[in-house]
């Protein structure tokens, strides 16, 4: 709902403040008072073309900055694009502005933060919808059509049915797909998995033989040197030289030695003990060296294996993965996908059996709610045209208009024919009009401006009170080329859609303005030698006199005429309520 509005430098506003309430708010006041400029305000923060000619003449800029209250209705689609844009603060109000510079640039605000023009539409479409001249008539919108006749046919139920049936026939088609692709792709998949997994399953490999094959390169590359040092270190320790026996001779001399020593002093037992032990661990190492002489040799033709099977195994690293165990996992996983490859055939096969089985669901589904949408349309129809008698287009008619497509992939229906379908069901709704006898039915979106397309909004709306989720509704012109009786029917319906929405109404017949629950009259004032609106909120005696000055020259006979008047809407309206 619209609460509150501030204007500055618009045209001839210099600056207003109005606060709205709920239902219906009517503005009067003389042809040229600025009535229709507050509607155009109002657009403009919807997201309207804006030009410099709105900027009010010697100022920079105009400002029109607008704050909503959040309905249930509307709250989530606006939610959803707040989250989008990364500007939902909160969940009960909304405040939009624009700015229209005097050099034609245009700046546009949510929240107070900067946005684009294009957004402020985007968000105005779900806010309000103005009656008259306007672009911002969500019933123009074609798209919006069928989820208007959805809710006035009330098929919730069949249409979330409908929908989870739908998106699992998406999911099946998208992984059907996948598979058509993949057995298109298979021969070739299948030749590149069968040699990777045999390249690797062939080369036999083991996780730890790569530090094993390094260290045994070592080895073998390094003989020569190997075994000169290991049969010197032999030599100094068990033959010696001419010049110095053996380290194991001496040993051995100086355990004697010492064994002799402890035989007369019985302290230095263990210092002899000590040199047998080390007499022994020097006998242990002369076999180990004899023992690994034996296993050193220089062999080439091995050496060559070992760099071919270390090669092989950095050819099979830069091929499938960084080390052993990830070329082994790599071959584990190719045969995991070479099995599901070639079983896809298989798996084709039963996602068909799935979608047909769907498609016969979905056109029975589909079926269903296109035969309450039928039957809901004729009873829209007729209540349309039926408002419409009341607003004195006896004459106009309207038609919920459906149309199929066909479609090979589509959903067969009970006579046999396959149609295209999506997430909202079978057809496409459009609403046509012929507003006057003779016409041909046109869509909404083509249909004549001024008071008579008003009327004829205000007929559908009215009819569509319920699954209309805008909030606020403004209709200008709407008592163009209709009387005073007319009138107190057009006030009436007014009246009574302003019980489900908010409702501003521009009008110049009292018997329409007598039934609004807050009457502002806008004024044109001079001040400064400079024409400027002023609004004010019309009460008790004041509003007695502006109903009087609607139908004519403020007299006893108008002012007793603006009683009456006053009088019958309260009955009209009590019995309403009642």
């Amino acid at each position: 709902m619209l609460s509150e509005l501030h204007i500055e430098n618009f045209a001839i506003i210099n600056r207003l403040d109005l606060d709205f309430n709920p239902g219906l708010n009517i503005f009067t006041g003389e042809t040229g008072a600025g009535k229709s400029i507050i509607i155009d305000a109002v657009e403009a923060i919807l997201g309207s073309r804006a030009d410099v000619t709105m900027v009010r003449a010697g100022a920079e800029k105009a400002l029109v900055e607008a704050s909503f209250e959040i309905s249930a209705n509307a709250g989530h689609a606006i939610h959803q694009i707040l989250e989008r844009e990364g500007l939902l603060e909160g969940d009960a109000t909304l405040t939009l502005g624009r700015e229209i510079r005097n050099n034609g640039r245009s700046v546009a605000r949510v929240n107070g933060r900067s946005v684009s023009v294009h957004l402020l539409g985007e968000l105005g479409e779900y806010l309000v919808d103005v009656h008259g001249q306007s672009e911002h008539l969500s019933l123009l919108h074609v798209r919006q059509h069928l989820g208007l006749l959805d809710s006035y046919a009330r098929v919730e139920k069949e249409l979330e049915d409908y929908q989870e049936t739908y998106h699992h026939l998406v999911q099946l088609r998208k992984q059907l797909t996948e598979l058509r692709q993949s057995e298109a792709d298979a021969a070739r998949q299948i030749d590149i998995l069968k040699y990777q997994i045999d390249e690797i399953e062939t080369a036999h490999l083991k996780i730890s033989e790569e530090e094993e094959l390094r260290t045994e390169r070592t080895r073998l590359a390094n003989a020569e040197g190997i075994a000169s040092t290991a049969r010197e270190a032999l030599q100094i320790l068990d033959e010696g030289s001419p010049e110095s026996p053996g380290v194991s001779d001496l040993i051995g001399q100086v355990t004697s030695l010492l064994g002799n020593l402890s035989r007369l002093d019985s302290s230095q037992e263990k210092m002899a003990t000590r040199a047998q032990n080390t007499l022994e661990e020097l006998s242990d190492l002369s076999a180990e060296l004899h023992d690994y002489l034996e296993t050193v040799e220089f062999n080439p033709q091995r050496l060559d294996q070992v760099e071919e099977r270390l090669n092989l195994i950095q050819n099979m690293k830069r091929k499938y993965g960084p080390d052993i165990a990830s070329v082994i996992n790599f071959a584990v996983n190719a045969k995991k996908q070479l099995n599901s490859i070639e079983h896809v055939s298989e798996a084709i096969i039963e996602k068909e059996k799935e979608e047909s089985i769907l498609l016969g669901k979905l056109g029975q589904l589909g079926e269903s709610l296109s035969i309450k949408r039928h039957t809901a349309a004729s009873e829209l129809e007729h209540a349309v045209e039926a408002e419409l008698m009341d607003l004195s287009m006896a004459g106009a008619r309207f038609k919920v208009d459906f149309s199929e497509r066909q479609a090979s992939d589509g959903v067969q229906l009970s006579d046999g024919r396959r149609v295209a379908f999506d997430s909202t069901g079978l057809e496409h709704v459009e609403f046509l009009v012929a507003p006057n006898p003779g016409e041909g039915l046109k869509p909404l979106v083509k249909i004549a401006s001024g008071g008579e397309t008003s009327r004829l909004m205000l007929a559908i709306k009215n009819v569509l009170a319920h699954a209309d989720k805008v909030p606020s509704l403004i209709f200008d012109e709407i008592d163009q080329g209709i009387g005073g009786r007319v009138g107190s029917v057009v006030g009436k319906k007014l009246w009574e859609l302003a019980r489900q929405h908010q409702v501003l109404c521009v009008t110049h017949l009292a018997q329409l303005a007598a039934f609004g629950d807050q009457h502002l009259r806008v004024l044109k004032q001079i001040k400064e030698g400079r024409t400027e609106t002023q609004v004010e909120v019309v009460l008790g005696e004041d509003r007695l006199v502006e109903l009087a000055q609607m139908m004519g020259e403020v007299s006893q006979g108008t002012r007793q005429s603006a009683i009456e008047l006053l009088q019958l809407v309260s009955q009209a309206t009590s019995q309403t309520t009642e």
